[in-house]
């Protein structure tokens, strides 16, 4: 029996800066449906750049229907204007996916990090590197921001986290060949 794909939203907040990102997470493999950021003007009003973050959001989750939204926690800075700032587009970006009924998931960076690369403390080009690998994205692709690479970590970290062995593991398993008989769609035939 085919497991039904499902799409995954992935959010890296910013008030000036947005990052997102699109995946598919089929049986068979991962795959990057968009990736990108939303530029947003700083000599408009934040109330505006709000506004343009909640119809973004709105406007991906309308286009691509994910089954999950997963956005990247806060991290505390010192300054505080900052992180106030921050935290309204978190909240709106968060709003508009539970506005839509997508189920929300939140990520603190050294968690991001540490699904992808393996290192909580990993930089950001690093995770980059990794993910191409990961979802077999060429070298050449063009990254303008970083925050594009980190709304894809989002996404592909709540993917491992969703299907990891620890929920399946919770059902008591007697040994592989147990898993196996209760887990007949993660087997694939490689030759």
């Amino acid at each position: 029996m085919q497991t039904p794909s499902k799409i995954i939203l992935g959010i890296d907040p910013g008030t000036l800066f947005m990052g997102y990102s699109i995946i598919v997470v089929s049986p068979q493999k991962l795959k990057l449906m968009e990736m990108s950021t939303l530029k947003l003007s700083a000599r408009k009003e934040h109330y505006e750049r709000l506004q343009l973050i909640h119809q973004k959001v709105s406007d991906l989750i309308k286009q691509y229907k994910p089954a999950s939204f997963a956005i990247e926690a806060p991290f505390f800075g010192k300054n505080v204007q900052s992180m106030l700032k921050l935290g309204r587009a978190q909240g709106v970006a968060i709003a508009a996916a539970m506005n839509a009924g997508v189920e929300v998931f939140e990520y603190s960076p050294k968690k991001i990090k540490q699904s992808i690369t393996g290192n909580g403390n990993a930089a950001k080009e690093q995770v980059w590197q990794m993910l191409q690998r990961i979802l077999s994205i060429q070298n050449n692709t063009d990254l303008k921001y970083l925050d594009a690479s980190d709304a894809l970590a989002v996404a592909v970290c709540h993917h491992f986290q969703d299907n990891s062995l620890q929920k399946i593991t919770n059902k008591k398993l007697k040994g592989w060949e147990d898993f196996i008989a209760k887990n007949p769609d993660r087997i694939t035939n490689r030759q």
